[in-house]
């Protein structure tokens, strides 16, 4: 879908796909290159993808020009005689003709499938040249209409999250934060951990690979320092590091989603997101900067990016470095003092610590709606950051391991 999300239009704009993310999967299907499952997997991320983008204020408009079987004949036929049309003609569309039953069948289903009630299909006779212009045209100018004059389109609501533990113990706060590395053990623990993961990843079969960190956890967790050990043991000409602050103004324009997916690595390729698209569910929650119908309808949308990430190959890992409030004063404290720190700290910071509890909630909420088999949280207890930093390189080591085995 990494195509279709790069050309999607911002708010105020019309984007007209001639041809969309159903062709590849019907052409496919009808051609028996895909199997039912596949198929019927494809049709369902198209449905959720299509639901994402009316919920973030899209009008989705879907038009089917059908032909008879022997009116595309005739239709080629013509088409082919003329010699300003006949490159139109190939042999693969008479191809295509004579497997004509098998593509109806195969987009009735697609049809039925996907014509919901967010995105419904509108099926026009595409014979004659003028009722289809025409028709099309008016179908056009009525769902403008009816979205100008009329109520946005209602989305289902999520299930609710999970109520807080009556003991007030959750994931975070019964994570061992004594774990420890000595001093003396570090260096070649890091070294050992680094040269590890660089070997990995320079693996032929990762050619076919991506990779995909998201890196989260409360401020002063340690997550810059973190990455910058992660970054020394890679290719600095295979990754990119992307910092993840408030969306500009071209990305608000856009579904929250947008300004990842433009991000995602080719092939061969790895991307270390410095906060990430989980800041929907976080900060964007706990905040109040979107409606809680919006956060809510997120933790699917957030599984079904994900899913579609390893699908086409990515492996995606996952990290939330946790410190306790303890030890996240201390280092707040730590960065007041020291010259060259002291631009890590703000107001900002100080007053986020306020909201611990909420945020807290948020991430236990996160992890329980969004820790998938396809691409699990590693929840790091980083009070030690040296443990944290070993851990980390530990994990993707043995997520790429696990996958290119």
């Amino acid at each position: 879908m990494w195509r279709f999300w790069q050309v999607l239009p911002p708010r105020g704009k019309i984007g007209v796909f001639f041809g969309s993310w159903y062709t590849d999967p019907l052409v496919r299907r009808a051609e028996g290159m895909m199997k039912r499952t596949a198929f019927e997997r494809r049709l369902e991320t198209i449905r959720h993808f299509e639901r994402m983008l009316v919920a973030e204020g899209a009008l989705v408009l879907k038009l089917w020009f059908h032909l008879s079987k022997s009116a595309q004949k005739k239709k080629l036929r013509e088409l082919g005689e003329d010699p300003l049309t006949a490159w139109r003609v190939t042999p693969e569309e008479w191809k295509r003709h004579d497997r004509y039953e098998r593509y109806v069948k195969v987009i009735a289903e697609a049809l039925r499938e996907t014509g919901t009630g967010e995105a419904p299909w509108q099926v026009i006779e595409g014979s004659d040249e003028r009722y289809r212009a025409l028709t099309a045209g008016r179908a056009v100018l009525d769902a403008l209409t009816r979205r100008l004059d009329g109520p946005a389109p209602v989305i289902s609501p999520s299930a609710p999250p999970p109520v807080p533990a009556i003991d007030g113990r959750d994931l975070l706060n019964s994570l061992d934060y004594s774990r420890r590395i000595p001093v003396k053990n570090y260096d070649r623990e890091l070294e050992r951990a680094q040269g590890r993961l660089n070997l990995l990843t320079r693996h032929k079969r990762m050619r076919e690979r991506s990779l995909v960190l998201a890196f989260e956890g409360m401020d002063a967790a340690g997550k810059g320092s973190t990455i910058r050990r992660v970054t020394r043991a890679l290719d600095a000409r295979y990754y990119r590091v992307v910092p993840v602050g408030a969306p500009t103004d071209e990305e608000r324009a856009q579904p929250y989603l947008w300004r990842f997916w433009r991000h995602m690595p080719a092939d061969g390729k790895a991307v270390i997101f410095d906060r990430s698209w989980y800041g929907r569910v976080l900060v964007e929650r706990v905040e109040g900067y979107c409606a809680e119908a919006d956060w809510m309808r997120a933790y699917h949308e957030i599984n079904e990016f994900e899913q579609e990430l390893v699908a086409g190959g990515a492996i995606v890992a996952k990290f939330w470095l946790s410190v306790t409030l303890a030890e996240q004063l201390k280092r707040f404290r730590a960065r007041e003092q020291t010259p060259y720190k002291q631009h890590k700290i703000t107001a900002e910071d100080w007053r986020n610590r306020e909201k611990w509890p909420a945020y807290e909630q948020a991430v236990c909420d996160m992890v329980e709606r969004t820790s998938t088999s396809y691409a699990p949280w590693f929840l790091v207890p980083a009070n030690d950051k040296r443990y944290a930093r070993i851990a980390v390189l530990k994990h993707i080591a043995d997520e790429i391991e696990k996958h290119i085995a």
